[in-house]
């Protein structure tokens, strides 16, 4: 889901130059998508509790496929930000059905099994944007929005009919659920319910770091290939440029996954953000190529780092 996600960023110099949109509108349709995807979580992460992860990701990786298929035929702009918001809806199961289904079935080393389960987001983006690079130098921005469809609904759906929702269904325990209830009795009492977290402060500061994180992901993976072509790289070092963030955010997943299990994530957090910081800041002086690779190498390793630390410690603190 999110490696071709990630594609928006190398389809969106051909779309722009041949519709002749202004960044601002174009890019409004990725904006849309993260919206929309934001806002489905609350219903995916319930209807994933009602009917599991199967019917849940096999629905939206089908609507998402079709929008990247449909993507192909349009020829205005409410055409473009039309498919998108089908293809937000198709994003809605991205993430909720996905870790809370790693959090069933894993009490012990929950932090490194999440690294590795959302290790998929990094992988996908480091195979899809190159793939989607290349389709777009042979055949046309059209025929490779029809090749990135059929890849996303074959996989996904595919994917999904494997899916089982905890291992109660098979006859098995979470993965260190007995030395977890030996380590901490009292481990059930702590949890809160939704309605209680909303009533903390914490929930609220998690909520304000999560928006700026994200803030600082959406502009980067929508915008920085294009503001690489424009510093005057190639299109296939621009698209270099995300696969290397999706490569780096493996290892981020899985070093800040190990990190969290020893330490907790908070610290892991806190590390992260100074990474980011940093990268933000690196991300004004950089000119060459070189220095949007490096920028990318740790914006990716901060990017996996974050994106798992987030479930983690809201397990952590509202159980």
């Amino acid at each position: 889901m999110y490696g071709t996600l990630a594609t928006f960023g190398i389809f969106f110099e051909p779309v722009l130059t041949e519709f002749g949109w202004s960044r601002a509108m174009t890019a409004g349709a990725f904006s849309l998508v993260i919206i929309i995807r934001g806002s489905l979580y609350v219903v995916t992460g319930r209807l994933t509790d009602k009917y599991g992860p199967r019917i849940v990701v096999t629905t939206c990786g089908f609507l998402l496929g079709m929008g990247y298929l449909l993507m192909s035929q349009i020829s205005s702009l409410w055409h473009f930000y039309l498919l998108y918001a089908l293809i937000g809806v198709g994003m809605g199961s991205a993430w909720i059905p996905q870790v809370s289904t790693v959090a069933r079935w894993f009490e012990k080393r929950r932090g490194l099994a999440t690294g590795m389960a959302a290790s998929g987001e990094g992988a996908g983006i480091l195979i899809m944007v190159p793939v989607g690079r290349w389709l777009i130098s042979i055949y046309d921005w059209r025929s490779s929005y029809i090749a990135v469809g059929i890849i996303a609904a074959v996989l996904i759906t595919g994917a999904a009919q494997f899916l089982k929702r905890d291992p109660h269904q098979m006859g098995l325990l979470p993965y260190g659920e007995q030395e977890v209830k030996k380590g901490d009795l009292n481990l059930q009492a702590t949890g809160l319910s939704p309605r209680e977290a909303m009533h903390t402060r914490e929930f609220w500061l998690l909520c304000i770091v999560y928006f700026g994180f994200l803030l600082c992901l959406g502009t980067i993976m929508a915008h920085i290939a294009l503001h690489a072509i424009g510093l005057g790289i190639s299109t296939t070092s621009a698209a270099n440029i995300l696969a290397i963030i999706g490569g780096m955010s493996v290892i981020g997943r899985l070093a800040m996954g190990v990190f969290a299990d020893r330490v907790g994530s908070k610290p892991a957090i806190i590390i992260c953000f100074i990474l980011l910081t940093i990268a933000m800041l690196w991300l004004q002086f950089a000119t060459a190529g070189w220095m949007l690779y490096l920028f990318a190498g740790i914006f990716g390793f901060t990017f996996g780092g974050l994106v798992i630390q987030f479930p983690l410690i809201t397990a952590e603190r509202f159980g």
